[in-house]
């Protein structure tokens, strides 16, 4: 039986944010981590190649570029790699690109997924975990989310598609075996990170002194949870597939956020603390897609895998500003 450092763990998306933190922090602590990323250009591919060029200096590093929503080109590395453990952070991301691009999402999030899934039939893991998303749970008034709440009403796009992904692995646990777990993802923010997501716009505006899109009055509430305490929570679980029920289904859900929701307006003066220049406010309506608040109740993640998030949005905002003005300097 292989150690754990022994085994070969296969990240997709591995030059995206989270795919990038999980795999530098893998390969620091001694693992042998295989990336695969189409590096497209949803947003600047130069910030994918950065990242990738951080995680070649690894020598337990091995990288391929193609799209997994291509069968032959999915189906080979599965049979060339031979995975011990997979984790599927792969994914068009955004909810408002949704709108205008659902093709997008559809290729990716559910052709691609479907291949990485069907290749597994034929090359069997020890586990598998996969990203979802706290926009699974749509606009509701209870709070927080918790994972027995119905997840049947999204409201963009991309939510349908996380939502199916989690079907489609649950009936492949159930018909073929796989053990799999889905991550909802609640607002993952951090160094490196995505250019379309809001504090990453915010502070290139703030500090070009033009004034940020403030949607809904800034009454939103965010989950934000800082990506090195979801990297870590990862690594926990690696190893840690779910027992089988008394069906023998091997099959869990998990919410990765902060427990402790932010108001966009409060989170935009963290940022604005952090860069050390206020930010002229351009205040909006709701966007379409949008859901008002996000709360994760992390009850069984805590419970099975100690997750507990250490980093504070004000510490996290100051290492993110910290990393924006080295990148760009």
């Amino acid at each position: 039986m292989k150690a754990n450092n022994e085994k070969k763990i296969l990240i997709t998306g591995a030059a995206g944010f989270i795919g990038y933190h999980l795999s530098k922090r893998l390969l620091s602590a001694g693992y042998t981590v295989y990336g695969i990323d189409s590096m497209n250009d949803y947003y600047n591919p130069s910030l994918k190649r950065a990242r990738l060029s951080e995680l070649t200096q690894f020598e337990r590093f091995s990288f391929s570029e193609g799209d997994l929503a291509d069968q032959s080109f999915t189906e080979a590395q599965f049979s060339l790699i031979q995975p011990d453990v997979v984790v599927h952070l792969a994914a068009q991301a955004g909810v408002r690109y949704s709108i205008d691009n659902p093709r997008a999402y559809i290729e990716s999030n559910i052709v691609g997924f479907f291949n990485v899934l069907d290749a597994l039939r034929r090359h069997p893991v020890e586990h598998f975990l996969y990203a979802s998303s706290s926009s699974v749970y749509g606009n509701r008034e209870k709070t927080p989310f918790s994972i027995e709440d119905r997840v049947d009403q999204p409201v963009s796009l991309y939510a349908a598609t996380k939502k199916s992904d989690e079907l489609f692995a649950y009936t492949y646990a159930h018909l073929f075996g796989i053990p799999a777990t889905g991550l909802r993802f609640f607002t993952v923010y951090g160094p490196f990170g995505r250019p379309d997501m809001a504090y990453y716009k915010f502070t290139k505006s703030i500090i070009a002194g033009k004034p940020i899109d403030v949607y809904n009055g800034g009454d939103m509430l965010r989950d934000f949870t800082y990506v090195d305490d979801v990297t870590s929570c990862i690594e926990r679980m690696l190893f840690s597939p779910p027992a089988p029920d008394k069906n023998g289904l091997r099959y869990a859900i998990y919410n990765i956020g902060n427990n402790q929701p932010v108001k966009l307006i409060d989170f935009i003066h963290a940022l604005e603390d952090a860069i050390g220049k206020k930010a002229l406010l351009n205040f909006l309506p709701m966007q379409a897609g949008d859901v008002e608040k996000t709360y994760a109740d992390i009850t069984e993640t805590k419970r099975d895998f100690g997750f507990s998030p250490e980093t504070k949005v004000e510490e996290g905002l100051r290492k993110f500003v910290e990393w924006y003005l080295a990148y760009y300097a």
